[in-house]
């Protein structure tokens, strides 16, 4: 894997989980990371575990003006990776249309709004984070949607954009504090349920996905590409 030696990236969404994960692979990588979310308290604290000289910065993704002004004041970034998103979850007839506008609001447009304003050198990247929902949906109606049109919008950014590379990577179940809600026998049913029907015989983790994202961000062939880490759960 190429290093990433004096160059700048940012994680959006990078105070926990699979973001969290990312810039601490990419920082080890050599990359001069920032991470950012819409809270500050979080990112404080996913820096002080991350370590070294990570960069935190408060930054609302569905907030054009702020965005806007963010990337004015920044010079343009080598790699940019989005794994910012809040996207509950139930059935069509059942979940509250602004809930379900929110999440679409939150995951899709809020990726959008990055694209749109974002500075990035020519030949770095932007990477998305979707989810294997996007072939797989069951009961996750709404969130199979959002993840296809995710998809679908970074194919389309890897033309428009190009030379930058734009790419997807589309986890499956990922032991991230997502799950936190759960009361801790319930979540562990889960996780054991759902691993014993994977062909991987295992929940991810974040650090499964945050490989992922290293490969792509170091990859100097790789666009328009979604690469599942989902343990086979597409296919299950």
């Amino acid at each position: 894997m190429q290093t990433l030696a004096n160059q700048k990236v940012l994680v959006i969404g990078g105070s926990s989980g699979i973001g969290e994960a990312s810039a601490s692979a990419l920082q080890a990588l050599g990359a001069q990371v920032t991470i950012a979310s819409r809270d500050k308290k979080k990112l404080e604290v996913a820096a002080a575990r991350i370590g070294g000289q990570v960069g935190a910065d408060v930054l609302d993704t569905t907030d054009t003006v702020s965005l806007d002004a963010y990337f004015s004041r920044h010079d343009a970034f080598d790699h940019i990776v989005i794994s910012a998103a809040q996207t509950p979850g139930g059935l069509v007839r059942s979940l509250p249309l602004e809930q379900a506008r929110a999440a679409m609001e939150s995951k899709f447009w809020g990726a959008y709004n990055v694209a749109r304003a974002a500075r990035i050198k020519d030949g770095g990247s932007l990477t998305l984070v979707s989810g294997f929902l996007s072939v797989r949906p069951g009961e996750w109606v709404l969130q199979g949607a959002i993840n296809a049109a995710l998809e679908s919008l970074g194919r389309g950014l890897a033309l428009e954009l190009s030379p930058v590379r734009v790419n997807t990577v589309s986890p499956g179940v990922i032991a991230t504090p997502l799950w936190s809600g759960m009361a801790d026998t319930d979540r562990q049913h889960m996780f054991d349920t759902t691993a014993a029907s994977l062909p991987a015989r295992r929940i991810g983790r974040p650090e499964d996905v945050a490989n992922a994202i290293c490969y792509l961000v170091t990859t100097p062939y790789a666009s328009g590409s979604t690469v599942l880490v989902d343990g086979g759960g597409a296919i299950a």
